[in-house]
C-alpha cells in the first residue's frame, strides 16, 4: 500500500502527510496482510458498489441510478450498455470520481471514496484511473508525444521516467511511428490511439471508456476494440461504457442499465 500511497501524495494539492493520514484513515486493511487471528485478506475488488443511488433535485427528482451494487474484480473486462438517458453518462461519473453517490458507498481499491476529500479523490483519480472519451480530448496543436506526455504530469509518473513511459505507451497501441505527428494529421482510428496511450501511461487499476467507438467507422472501431483485447489480455481492468450491442459483445461480462437500474447480462 506504501507505493500506491506515495504516488497519490504527488498527485495531490495537500501536503503529502496529511494526505496519507487522510487515506490511512478511509482505506481497509491491506491485502495479502493476515489479520488478527485470521487468514490474509484477499485483494480488494477494483471496483466495488454498494447500494449506490445518485439523485438529482427537481421538481422532480430524478434518481439517475437506483440501488446499484457492481463488483469489479482485478482483471475484469465489463461493458455497461444501455439507451440514452438510462444511467450510463451518471455511472461513468461515478466511477470516474467525478461525482458523489446520493446515497451508498463507492470503494476503489478497497478505498471507500464517497466522503473521502476532493484532494484525496483528485488523488485516486489522477493515479489510478484512465479515462478514454468518445471525442479524443487531444491538443490538436501538440504532437502525439506530447499528448501522452502530459497525462504523466498528473499521475505521479517520476519526472525520469516520463519520456520512456510515454514512448513505451505508444508503442503498445502501435503508434510508435506517428510521436511526432499532431493530432490533426491522424485518422480517427489513431487519435483514438493516442488516447488510449494517454489514459495507460501511467498504468492505471482501472480504465473507463465512454462510448470509444462512437466517432469511428467500422473498420477502425474494430481495430480499438481488438487494441482493448489485447489490453485486457496484458491484464487491464476494462468497463467500457456503450450503446452498441457489437462493441458490448466483446466484453466478458456485460450488464444493461435501464431506468438507473443494473442487470447482469448472460453471456
Amino acid at each position: 500500500m506504501t507505493g500506491g500511497l506515495d504516488g497519490l501524495a504527488r498527485n495531490s494539492s495537500a501536503r503529502p502527510g496529511d494526505l496519507l493520514d487522510e487515506l490511512t484513515a478511509v482505506s481497509r486493511a491491506p491485502a495479502g496482510e493476515a489479520t488478527a487471528g485470521g487468514p490474509a485478506r484477499p485483494a480488494p475488488a477494483v471496483v466495488e458498489l454498494v447500494d449506490v443511488t445518485r439523485s438529482f433535485p427537481g421538481p422532480p427528482v430524478v434518481d439517475a441510478l437506483r440501488s446499484v451494487s457492481l463488483r469489479i474484480e482485478p482483471g475484469d473486462y465489463l461493458s455497461v450498455i444501455g439507451p440514452s438517458g438510462s444511467g450510463k453518462s451518471t455511472l461513468l461519473n461515478l466511477l470516474g470520481l467525478l461525482d458523489r453517490p446520493t446515497s451508498g458507498d463507492y470503494l476503489l481499491d478497497g478505498v471507500p471514496t464517497g466522503r473521502a476529500s476532493e484532494s484525496v479523490r483528485s488523488a485516486l483519480r489522477g493515479g489510478r484511473i484512465g479515462f478514454v472519451f468518445q471525442s479524443f480530448h487531444l491538443l490538436p496543436q501538440r504532437t502525439v508525444l506530447d499528448n501522452v506526455l502530459l497525462a504523466t504530469l498528473y499521475s505521479g509518473v517520476p519526472r525520469g521516467e516520463r519520456q520512456e513511459r510515454a514512448r513505451a505507451a505508444l508503442e503498445r497501441v502501435h503508434l510508435s511511428h506517428r510521436i511526432g505527428f499532431t493530432p490533426t494529421t491522424l485518422s480517427g482510428g489513431e487519435r483514438q490511439r493516442v488516447a488510449i496511450a494517454r489514459a495507460v501511461v501511467a498504468s492505471p487499476h482501472l480504465l473507463l471508456a465512454d462510448e470509444p467507438t462512437g466517432n469511428l467507422d467500422s473498420t477502425n472501431s474494430v481495430e480499438i476494440m481488438e487494441l482493448f483485447d489485447e489490453l485486457h489480455a496484458d491484464g487491464l481492468t476494462l468497463v467500457v461504457i456503450t450503446h452498441d450491442p457489437a462493441v458490448s459483445a466483446r466484453a466478458r461480462r456485460r450488464v444493461r442499465i435501464t431506468d438507473g437500474r443494473l442487470t447482469e447480462l448472460d453471456r
